[in-house]
This record gives C-alpha cells, sequence and structure tokens, in this order.
C-alpha cells in the first residue's frame, strides 16, 4: 500500500472510535443500503447543472428518482437534461468516493461487507469504462468518458485509485489486472490524452491523478509526465502562483481546489523523488489564505465561490500539513474547525497529531499586499474592507477589478456575492459580471482583463487610505490558459478608473475618478446587505436588477438605510448624475438586496460615497483646487483628498 505506513494503519486502527466509524457509514449511506448502481453508457454530465434554474441552489438529490429531481425552497420538480445526466454525475461522485472511504472501513474494521462494497464497484467500472462514449460540451472544459469533463474524470478516478490501493492485497491476480488495466490505466491514458496545456486548477486535478494512478501501480510514465513535465505539478507550482503566494485564478476556493491536488498525491508520494514537499509553495499556499480572514471567519468570496465555498475547512490539508510542517497557525486553524465539529475525518485519524489549545482568531491589522493583488484594512475588531486589486485571473474570474468587500460589526455589510451553480442561469447570466459587484460598470458590460496597480498607500492613526488604478488603454499579460471572451473591450475603451478608499473610525469615503473620453454610460455601483425599500419599477438598471427610484444628484443626497445598524450615506457628484435606488438578487436568490447606482456620461466623473457609520452625522462634500474636502458640519471632523477637477 503506497498512501498509509504499517505503524499508521497500526494506530488508526487503536485511536478509531465507534463515532468516527459511524460518521463513515453515514457519508455513504446511498452506496451502503443500496445495489451497487454503475451507469451503463457515459451518460454522466456536469454537477453544476444539478440546480434550480429559478432559486440558484442546489437540487435534492434522491438515489431513488433518476428522472425527477426536486427544488428543497419551492417543491417544484424539474426532469430530463441537464438534470438528468448531473443526477448520474453525482452518483459516479457518490460511488468513487464510497471506494475509497468503505476501503478504509474495511482497513479499520475487517468487515467483509465494506470490501466487498469497494471490490463491486470497481468490478463494474472497470466492466463498463473502455466502452463509455467520449462526451463533453462544458465551458472551458476537455472532454470525459464517465462524466462530461476531464476533470470530473479526474475526481472520480483519484478515490478509484486510493480505494484500489488499499483493498488491492485482498483481489485475485485476474481482478487486480482488470481494474488496473480496464479503470486505472484506461482512465489514466484518457486523462494524458485530455489535459490541456495551460495553467490552470483542472490541469493540477488531472495531473494529480495521473500521479496517484502511477504511483500506486508503480508506472514511472505516469509519475513524471504527472511531475516533471511541462504543466506538470511542479510546472503549475512555479508558474501559477503570484509572487505573494496566491493560485493566480483569485479565488480562494480554487487556490484550496488546487492544494487539494497538490495534497492528494503527495500522501501518495510522501518521501519519494516525486514528492514537492520540500519545495517552499506549500508553506507559502497553506498560509496566504488565514492572512485575508475577515472578522466573520470568512474568506472573501472573490471570483467565482459558490455560496458556502468562503468558510474555512479543508481538514484534509491541513491535518497533513499540520502533521508534516508543525507551523503553528495550521495546528490553530485545525483547532477552531474542531471547536464547532468533531474530529472523525479519515485525515485525522491517519495523520492526526495532537493540537494546540490555541484557536485561529480573524486576523489583526492591515495587510497591504500588491504582490498578492489584495488590501484589507482593519481599523478595529470586527470592521473590514477588502480592496481587490488582483490582475485578471483568467476563466473563473468577475470582471470586477477594484470590487469593494465591506465587513462592520463582524458582518457583510458591503458582500461580494460569489456566484452559484455553474449550470444555472444567474451564474453567466448575474452573479458572474461586472455590474453585481461593487465597482465601475461601463455600458452594463463586463470590465476587460485588467491588471491593476496601487498608486499610493498610507495610514496613521486617523485613517488609512487606498489609491488604486485600472487603466484599460494598457495592455496586458493574459494567463497562461484558456480564454473565453465574455468582456466588451469597446465599452471600456480609453476609459481610466481610480478608486481613493479613506477609512476613518467613523467613515468610508469612496470615491470614483474616471476618465470617460468617448461619453459612455458609467455607473458607479454598490449593492448593500440591507432590504431595498420601495416596489420595483419596470424599469431594468442591469439584468435581474430593478430600479426603485430615479432622481438627479444635484449634487448631492442622503441616504438612511437599516441594515444589522442604521447606516446612513452621503452621496456627491461632481457633474450631472442620476442617483438610482435598486433591487437585485442576493445570493441564493431567494431573497433582495439593495443597490445604489450613480450613472452619467460625462467625460470627467467624480463620484463619491461616504459611509456614515454614526448613522446620524451631518456630512457636506466640497470640491475646489484639485481638493475634495468631506466633513460632519455639526462636529468639524473633516478629511481632505487629492481629486483633479
Amino acid at each position: 500500500m503506497k498512501q498509509f505506513t504499517d505503524a499508521q494503519i497500526q494506530s488508526a486502527r487503536q485511536r478509531v472510535t465507534p463515532e468516527i466509524i459511524n460518521a463513515l457509514i453515514a457519508r455513504n449511506r446511498d452506496v451502503i443500503d443500496n445495489d451497487i448502481l454503475v451507469p451503463e453508457t457515459g451518460c454522466a454530465t456536469w454537477n453544476h447543472y444539478f440546480f434550480c434554474p429559478d432559486h440558484s441552489v442546489r437540487l435534492v438529490w434522491d438515489r431513488h428518482s433518476p428522472g425527477r429531481h426536486r427544488c428543497p425552497i419551492d417543491g417544484a420538480t424539474f426532469s430530463g437534461e441537464p438534470y438528468d445526466g448531473a443526477w448520474w454525475r453525482w452518483l459516479n461522485g457518490l460511488n468513487a468516493r464510497a471506494c475509497y472511504e468503505l476501503a478504509v472501513l474495511w482497513l479499520l474494521t475487517d468487515e467483509p461487507r465494506w470490501l466487498e462494497k469497494v471490490v463491486g464497484i470497481l468490478m463494474r467500472y472497470a466492466q463498463y469504462y473502455p466502452d463509455y462514449e467520449e462526451h463533453g460540451g462544458i465551458p472551458y472544459n476537455g472532454p470525459g468518458k464517465a462524466n462530461a469533463q476531464t476533470l470530473c474524470e479526474a475526481n472520480c478516478h483519484a478515490d478509484f485509485a486510493r480505494g484500489f490501493d488499499i483493498i488491492r492485497g485482498q483481489l485475485t491476480r485476474a481482478q487486480e489486472r482488470y481494474i488496473a488495466e480496464r479503470l486505472l490505466c484506461c482512465g489514466a491514458e484518457f486523462l494524458m490524452a485530455h489535459r490541456c496545456n495551460q495553467i490552470h486548477n483542472h490541469e493540477v486535478k488531472i495531473g494529480a491523478t495521473i500521479g496517484i494512478i502511477g504511483a500506486v501501480l508503480g508506472n514511472d510514465r505516469y509519475l513524471n509526465f504527472a511531475v516533471n513535465g511541462k504543466y506538470g505539478l511542479q510546472y503549475q507550482l512555479q508558474h501559477g502562483l503570484s509572487a505573494g503566494g496566491l493560485w493566480f485564478e483569485g479565488s480562494v476556493h480554487y487556490h484550496y481546489y488546487a492544494l487539494e491536488a497538490f495534497f492528494a498525491f503527495e500522501k501518495m508520494a510522501q518521501g519519494s523523488r516525486y514528492s514537492l514537499l520540500d519545495k517552499p509553495w506549500y508553506r507559502q499556499m497553506l498560509s496566504v489564505p488565514l492572512q485575508l480572514l475577515l472578522p466573520d471567519m470568512t474568506f472573501p468570496a472573490i471570483n467565482d465561490c459558490v455560496k458556502g465555498q468562503e468558510r474555512p475547512g479543508h481538514p484534509d490539508i491541513y491535518e497533513f500539513a499540520w502533521q508534516v510542517y508543525r507551523q503553528q497557525e495550521y495546528g490553530e486553524l485545525l483547532s477552531w474547525l474542531y471547536s464547532t465539529r468533531p474530529r472523525d475525518n479519515i485525515d485525522a485519524l491517519f495523520y492526526g497529531v495532537a493540537l494546540p489549545a490555541e484557536h485561529l482568531q480573524p486576523p489583526e491589522g492591515h495587510l497591504h499586499a500588491p504582490d498578492l493583488g489584495l488590501t484589507l484594512i482593519r481599523t478595529m475588531p470586527g470592521d473590514a474592507v477588502c480592496i481587490n486589486h488582483l490582475p485578471y485571473g483568467g476563466e473563473h474570474d468577475h470582471y470586477a477589478s477594484l470590487d469593494l468587500i465591506v465587513c462592520r460589526d463582524g458582518k457583510p455589510l458591503l458582500p461580494d456575492l460569489g456566484t452559484t451553480g455553474y449550470g444555472a442561469p444567474l451564474h453567466y447570466g448575474y452573479y458572474k459580471n461586472t455590474f453585481s459587484h461593487n465597482t465601475l460598470c461601463v455600458n452594463g458590460r463586463n470590465q476587460p482583463p485588467s491588471s491593476p496597480q496601487v498608486v499610493s498607500w498610507s495610514e496613521n492613526r486617523e485613517q488609512v487610505c487606498l489609491v488604486a488604478e485600472v487603466n484599460w488603454r494598457q495592455p496586458i499579460t493574459m494567463p497562461d490558459n484558456k480564454t473565453r471572451v465574455e468582456w466588451d473591450d469597446a465599452a471600456y475603451q480609453d476609459v481610466n478608473f481610480r478608486r481613493h478608499v479613506v477609512v476613518t473610525d467613523r467613515w468610508l469615503i469612496d470615491v470614483h475618478e474616471v476618465d470617460n473620453p468617448h461619453q459612455q454610460q458609467v455607473d458607479s455601483v454598490w449593492h448593500l446587505n440591507a432590504a431595498p425599500v420601495g416596489d420595483s419599477l419596470p424599469t431594468l438598471c442591469f439584468p435581474h436588477v430593478h430600479a426603485i427610484r430615479q432622481t438627479p444628484l444635484t449634487p448631492a443626497a442622503d441616504l438612511y438605510y437599516t441594515a444589522d445598524t442604521p447606516l446612513h450615506l452621503h452621496c456627491f457628484s461632481g457633474g450631472e448624475t442620476t442617483l438610482i435606488e435598486a433591487r437585485g438578487p442576493d445570493n441564493p436568490s431567494t431573497s433582495d438586496l439593495a443597490y445604489l447606482i450613480l450613472r452619467t456620461t460625462q467625460r470627467r466623473i467624480v463620484h463619491v460615497c461616504v459611509f456614515d457609520f454614526t448613522g446620524s452625522g451631518e456630512i457636506c462634500v466640497g470640491w475646489e483646487n484639485d481638493t475634495l474636502r468631506v466633513e460632519e458640519a455639526r462636529s468639524g471632523y473633516s478629511c481632505e483628498l487629492a481629486v483633479k477637477a
């Protein structure tokens, strides 16, 4: 066996508890309690199709209902494609996971029923797999056989191989050869043929699975392809990380998704010449996200991040990392995770060592990291302002340069909505668009790829100020991966957007300074975690975003919202502007949140929004001699910014 040593197995058998056994059984009930069901043809498609088109939530998967699928919100049912193919994809995933986890159950208990189930699943897939027809059609993805994309093929085969590794010694020679040749080798060859020459989390997953199969079968051709070849695992680490150690796609979820694959391979390769554990990259990847935690102990949901994926987790990663590196913050994260859940997972059992008494806490102090592409301003506990100045990240980008996320009193005030399942209509139709972010949008179209620059950063006892800029006149170097154009170059031609973000103990001052030489429709957009007040008008500001009120901004206005605490906004424009209050979908789309839009076609634009956290200040904005002055009338408290006329 490659993945566990004799000592690890002996220790796990001594430490295993009924609770851990029961947790593994519960996770695999759909497979345990039913006869083995494996698709006889390549009918499975994509798990992201298994979402309600109306509410953007995952449908209820029912083992006994392959042709009828229910929404958990209103009970509506859906049949046919794309839902049926997604049901089979889910089944493939459950079968693959059961191959691994029931193999572990057998390893821990010696109960024959777990062994029999794993052997049965592997033999059935080996029977059908070579004859599955290649099929695909998923955006940005290569084809699959058992599933509709190469990535899903890799995910399933990783678990097939890990389960096979555990029970291999119990197979007859004929069974061993049958599974190795018809399932594992056939899968590895397919993955090698369809791994793309690009830097991408998909290629990490695919390479890791090829490496896992190579390690299990002792196949150096697979291992060299997976690790040492161009676009192999080492190449991905060398070229896929920013200087600060963040995965280039700019999504914390995909940062971990890639790291999960690297470590799945390392658990097989540790101690071999193919392991990369002694290189510096993994430690960077493990530590960087922990610097980005918001006060509510979630990560910024930047770029593609399905609802729920912004929460820290991944004990499978950090149990292994804590054992290998013994870095204090990894242990503290695990202690925090296990403060609300039992330590009953496989990785804790086989790799777990004693944890520190301390729990990881939300970071304090500011993080200004141009090499990461993010700045987090933390002026007091519970508050944070995150500014996204990441470069374009490829497929999973949301076209939202200089996006703003604000937490107040430990709760999101200006959230990044993340997204829903990629097959749901609102993914491409709403969440993955510039206009659904707290940034600048031109003609309602998506921002082109850009490489934002930090203009200045300053901090003192009274305030913190970041000035960052996007200039769409400047060419950029595109990432080394597939690109599908989902932006509008013409709309943003020659536009320059400079954002000033000033944070004090009572205000957030947000200034949009824009050069708009072709007089396009420019919108400064904010959406607030507050209930919109008023009925929707027939007017659509953007797809799915309905206007409530539209008034000229001449030149200032005060708005009041009831969020978790009263919120006062003071808006100012240096030229002719329309103020639009609107409502649009939250995530999930079962409720709405409030939109504030400042819209103009002026050549030179200055939009100011002052978030008054006292809730009752009398704010005045003045602008002359290239100086913007924000003042609270009663107290005289003020702040000045350099903004050209």
